[in-house]
């Protein structure tokens, strides 16, 4: 028996019990805390979240709208493929990171097993194209181009292809219709990343992970419109992922169509003179270097000069903008953008600087008669003008005595824009500038909306440059101190160059200022810049902002906005000096340096304006320029190391304008073969159910050049220069 006391036990029992009573007290108390925290404290977060755990979303995406020329053809818009696509979340929960259902699937697709896991690697900054820089959670499309076959090879053994889907889908097509790329006017897509969904959350334009976002040209400006709104439906489910009802149903809205003013038509004739101009201008002879020319790049606007509407843009090289649907290939990604590419994704007619040459004489023109230079003075013309030690010579230093600025517009003499040029330098100074120089050749050129972008509706216009005063300050002061490293006054020619601009690059020379007044030096412009500016000449002085879109026509084709042309200023013309520069021009197309490229014109039923302009470049071949217009449209060309303004791009320039007006080579017209003999003002028709008619369009087929007579007597009209 045991000799504890039986009092002692009792009080054994007792702690026990209130030890046990303690911690399940306690036990209860941290219990009833913690659902405290659960209930109240975190109550609506837990109740969403359980909300949310039994709901399920559907995406629809919306149809992204069309893009169509002037009369509704379309240039942009979307077909039925079927798209093979891969979910990189389930690919990921494989112990190969799917590497075996991606190589399966390579060999169902007839594709390297390399290519297809590029497709669905994440883009970052060390990963090259191909790559996949959309959001990792949504479907990956590996190809859009799968056959019938394929696709039931993939849905019929599901059990090999784990996280792989084959699904009809709508997708982008660029239709290029008779031949018209309009590859950098339209743009391209991709999959909108993860930084833009951040960004476009409180927006009134949110994306959705499945949305393809416009990426350049008219896919990217117009963007919001086109892209529509997604349908989404949500679902109720049990704990088991079955539907129990239908929660909401956000219907899709198919994208809006923009209407452009682009006229396929003349599109695919100005893609074709182009490229024609700068693969015969590759077979002339430099006659400085003898090499061919290279003629490596050129672009080509056309412009309706009342409205600064765009009708046809083309910008070489180009590139096929379908290549980027479901995904770029590393080999046309490499193509596009790589060292050797001469990057084709550039549009040289908005983005495309070089120096003008003559065709930038307008503007001198202008800036001598404001300066109180009378148009029709005599000023002298020799072959060649002198400042100090330093000779500038005309074109083919060829003289014409005394003669009006008219008469040097026409036949593009360079000494008397050096003469006036040099006298105003004196005027405002020289060397020793005074405080409010009067700056007349600078300050015209900005009037004329040089220096600065014109406002045309795609993205990444680029602004040129005029080297004014604060221009060579401020690129003196960004360069002072490289030039003075590098300088060597007896050193090579790059080296000298350097220690001039050392001691002085910041001064406004009497050298910089005759070479500026003739298009030359540190000028730059674009294409659309001087389509511009000589489509207000024709249309008596109005700069409007170049505009491609011209209507935006609801999904259901109930609702219409048009965009209307705006104006952003006028032309620092007095008196009739607008006159004047438009007879000359019609002088520079009759008897002047275009007359050879306008032999057998109807100028008394198209009144045709042109200007030429061969532009020189510091270590390449003459830049090509032609700029013309007629009272319905402007056209200007350039072909980047192609030679001669008129040489160059003169033909593809007529070409084009036969094409518009139904003229054949010696000048008669056919009315109806003209694409467009006056601008089109009506806007495609919509039919009841929303669609918008589609004319069929025909390729373009050259008319012959002109018989051997008709060149002979525009060669003995202008025997002269060839600027």
């Amino acid at each position: 028996m045991s000799n504890i006391p039986e009092t002692g036990r009792t009080q054994r029992v007792q702690i026990r019990l209130v030890v046990i009573q303690i911690l399940v007290f306690s036990l209860l108390l941290t219990l009833g805390g913690r659902l405290w925290y659960l209930q109240i404290r975190n109550g609506q977060e837990y109740t969403d979240e359980a909300k949310n755990n039994h709901v399920q979303q559907v995406v629809q995406p919306a149809v992204r709208g069309s893009i169509l020329d002037a009369r509704g053809v379309p240039l942009a818009d979307n077909e039925t493929r079927l798209v093979v696509s891969a979910s990189r979340t389930e690919l990921m929960k494989m112990k190969d990171d799917g590497v075996g259902v991606l190589t399966r699937l390579a060999e169902v697709l007839d594709m390297k097993p390399k290519d297809v896991q590029d497709k669905v690697r994440l883009c970052d900054a060390k990963t090259p194209q191909p790559c996949w820089n959309g959001s990792p959670y949504q479907p990956i499309p590996v190809t859009d181009e799968a056959t019938t076959q394929q696709a039931l090879q993939i849905r019929e053994r599901a059990e090999d292809f784990p996280g792989i889907t084959a699904e009809p889908t709508a997708v982008r097509r660029y239709a290029a219709p008779g031949k018209a790329n309009t590859a950098q006017v339209l743009g391209y897509l991709s999959p909108v990343t993860d930084e833009e969904l951040t960004k476009a959350q409180d927006t009134d334009s949110p994306y959705l992970r499945s949305d393809q976002v416009g990426r350049s040209g008219l896919e990217r400006t117009y963007d919001k419109e086109l892209r529509g709104k997604a349908g989404v439906t949500r679902y109720e489910v049990d704990n088991l992922g079955r539907v129990i009802g239908e929660a909401q149903n956000d219907e899709a809205q198919p994208g809006a169509s923009v209407v452009t003013s682009i006229d396929a038509r003349v599109q695919a004739v100005a893609e074709y003179e182009l490229d024609q101009a700068m693969k015969a201008a590759r077979k002339e002879m430099d006659r400085n270097t003898n090499e061919y020319y290279k003629a490596d790049s050129g672009a080509v606007v056309v412009m309706e000069a009342k409205t600064g509407r765009v009708v046809s843009m083309a910008s070489l090289p180009t590139y096929d903008p379908n290549s980027w649907v479901g995904g770029i290939s590393a080999k046309d990604y490499a193509e596009l953008t790589g060292k050797k590419s001469n990057f084709p994704l550039l549009n040289r007619a908005i983005q495309g600087t070089a120096a003008p040459g003559s065709i930038f004489k307008v503007i001198s023109s202008t800036a001598a008669v404001n300066a109180g230079y009378p148009f029709d003075g005599n000023y002298p013309c020799p072959s060649s003008y002198s400042i100090g030690n330093q000779t500038f010579k005309n074109f083919e230093s060829q003289g014409y005595g005394n003669i009006t600025i008219g008469r040097a517009l026409e036949v593009s003499c360079d000494t008397v824009y050096y003469g006036i040029a040099h006298k105003e330098w004196q005027k405002d100074g020289g060397n020793k500038p005074k405080k409010n120089a009067n700056d007349w050749f600078y300050k015209t050129a900005h009037q004329f909306g040089l220096g600065k972008e014109t406002g045309i509706d795609l993205p990444n216009e680029v602004a040129g440059r005029v080297p004014d005063r604060q221009w060579k300050r401020d690129f003196y002061d960004a360069n002072r101190e490289s030039w003075c490293k590098q300088g060597k006054k007896d050193g090579t020619y790059v080296e000298q160059l350097a220690y001039e601009g050392c001691a002085e690059g910041y001064k406004m020379r009497a050298g910089d200022s005759v070479n500026y007044s003739i298009g030359q030096g540190d000028t730059l412009v674009t294409p659309i810049q001087m389509a511009t500016i000589y489509a207000a000449i024709s249309n008596g002085g109005t700069l409007y902002d170049p505009t491609v879109g011209k209507a935006i026509v609801s999904g259901d084709g109930r609702t219409v906005q048009e965009i209307e042309p705006q104006a952003h200023g006028k032309l620092p013309f007095k008196g009739d000096t607008r006159d004047k520069i438009d007879q000359a021009l019609a002088g520079v197309a009759t008897q002047g340096s275009a007359a050879w490229r306008f032999g057998g014109w109807p100028q008394d039923k198209i009144p045709m304006h042109a200007k030429t302009g061969t532009a020189e470049v510091y270590g390449k071949q003459t830049t090509s320029w032609f700029a013309t217009y007629t009272k319905d449209y402007s056209i200007v060309m350039t072909i980047s190391q192609g030679g001669t303004g008129s040489g160059a791009s003169g033909p593809a320039v007529r070409n084009i304008y036969n094409a518009i007006y139904g003229l054949d080579g010696e000048g008669k017209q056919d009315l109806k073969k003209a694409l467009l003999p006056q601008p089109q003002k009506a806007l495609p028709k919509i039919t009841p159910d929303g669609s918008i008619v589609s004319p069929k369009i025909k390729p373009y087929t050259p008319e012959p050049p002109a018989d051997e007579g008709t060149q002979a007597l525009a060669l003995a009209v202008a025997p002269g220069r060839r600027d």
